[in-house]
């Protein structure tokens, strides 16, 4: 594709109708983001972007009179914005629908984690504790109180230190009857072996911008290019992507992001980068939570039987300030999340350099850049575009091990500063 704007031409979604064919026995047909065409028991699924085969699998997995060749335990494994808690959730309210037809229902439950056969270990925390794996197991042996099976979802299971997967290891070697364990995590390489042996393993694949770009039209009603643009820049994400194709705040903390790293030219331009760069994750991160947490102690507040701004009883103080001490955690992972974010939109800055700089025709990711990614490539050897790339996954590597944000981010740039520096001098 043409990457100079002059002649770049918008690529238009078009607007999919479901249709209704009858026959002998009356069969409802849609149609999904996709294009294709399914029956009404598969466009249960629609909503999974760019995994028809996963669908399929899970589909047949689910199907009632499928139990004799049903898994026990799952792993579903793909890259982060893939959409593996989302299929989770809804393989799980799948297997525990009576009926096809409810699935719906049980799915609008399990979502809100008020099913009683479905139950959901998630963690606010860098990582998951040993007493929330203890928990979850013991609930295991529970018989399903409505559907068909007790399905468990682990999300971000790579979060389980090796004393916590043992835990988990001893419940899936006796695995209670009619209960399905269903796991996620970006690679399969990111549990324990012994794990990974006795789960099913199923690998999710990066969806294509464009099929992003047409569920954000069609299920969310966005303009087709800024649809466009938001898969773009969101590199196949689907959860980014909707927050940038909905939130105008985000999207231009991005741009923020993209123009501090383009000017750093010297160590002093890096370090007053790295500044800006965490106040921009803080207030992305802030963005991000503050209406989670004004909603989460409504919610408790509503709970406990109290009117919005009313004095909570000491005997009720506890529960509370236990959601106070989650809604820190959650604080704290999503500056992490954010960071790691803001080192992704680098990635794919300085990838655009490289491959720009290497002639390949590859139609850039941040397109809005191309002056400034042009002048770079020819200023730059390919050498020093991969090193800088190699400075900022080393930040992300360091992100990961817990160290502390503002210092992985001066470390970055003072390594990206070196390489920029003639002959790439240390």
């Amino acid at each position: 594709m043409n990457q100079r704007a002059g002649s770049r031409q918008s690529r238009r979604v078009p607007c999919l109708r479901p249709q209704v064919e009858s026959g002998p026995n009356e069969v409802v047909i849609s149609i999904n983001v996709r294009g294709d065409r399914y029956p009404e028991s598969v466009n249960f699924w629609s909503e999974i972007v760019g995994q028809p085969e996963a669908v399929r699998v899970l589909e047949q997995a689910a199907a009632p009179g499928a139990e004799r060749e049903l898994s026990h335990a799952w792993l579903i494994t793909g890259p982060p914005g893939s959409g593996r808690s989302n299929l989770a959730l809804r393989f799980a309210a799948a297997l525990i629908a009576r009926d096809p037809a409810d699935r719906d229902s049980v799915f609008a439950q399990v979502n809100a984690r008020t099913h009683p056969d479905a139950a959901v270990l998630t963690t606010q925390k860098v990582v998951i504790g040993i007493d929330d794996v203890r928990d979850i197991v013991a609930s295991a042996h529970f018989a399903p109180a409505e559907g068909r099976h007790r399905v468990i979802v682990i999300e971000d299971a790579d979060r389980m230190p090796e004393r916590t997967s043992n835990v988990l290891l001893k419940a899936l070697e006796e695995p209670p009857e009619r209960t399905v364990w269903v796991l996620c995590a970006p690679s399969e390489a990111d549990l324990l072996p012994t794990i990974r042996s006795r789960a099913r393993s199923l690998r999710l694949v990066t969806p294509a911008p464009a099929e992003i770009a047409r569920l954000l039209h069609e299920r969310d009603g966005v303009d087709v290019q800024l649809a466009e643009r938001a898969a773009r820049l969101a590199q196949s994400h689907i959860g980014m992507a909707r927050r940038l194709a909905s939130d105008s705040a985000a999207l231009e903390r991005r741009e923020r992001t993209v123009e501090l790293a383009l000017r750093v030219e010297t160590l002093g331009d890096g370090m007053r980068a790295a500044a800006e760069l965490l106040k921009v994750a803080q207030a992305d991160a802030d963005a991000l939570t503050e209406m989670l947490d004004t909603n989460e102690r409504a919610a408790a507040m509503r709970g406990m039987g109290l009117a919005p701004g009313a004095a909570i009883p000491p005997a009720l103080r506890s529960q509370m300030k236990a959601l106070e001490e989650d809604q820190k955690r959650r604080a704290t992972r999503s500056l992490r999340d954010g960071l790691d974010r803001i080192l992704t939109d680098l990635l794919s800055l300085y990838r655009d350099v490289l491959l720009t700089a290497m002639h390949s025709g590859t139609e850039l990711v941040n397109f809005e850049q191309q002056a400034q990614v042009e002048r770079l490539a020819g200023q730059w050897s390919e050498q020093r575009a991969l090193g800088v790339i190699d400075a900022i996954e080393t930040a992300r590597m360091r992100l990961a091990r817990g160290v502390t944000p503002g210092l992985v981010l001066e470390a970055m740039f003072a390594a990206i500063v070196a390489e920029l520096a003639p002959n790439g001098a240390k």
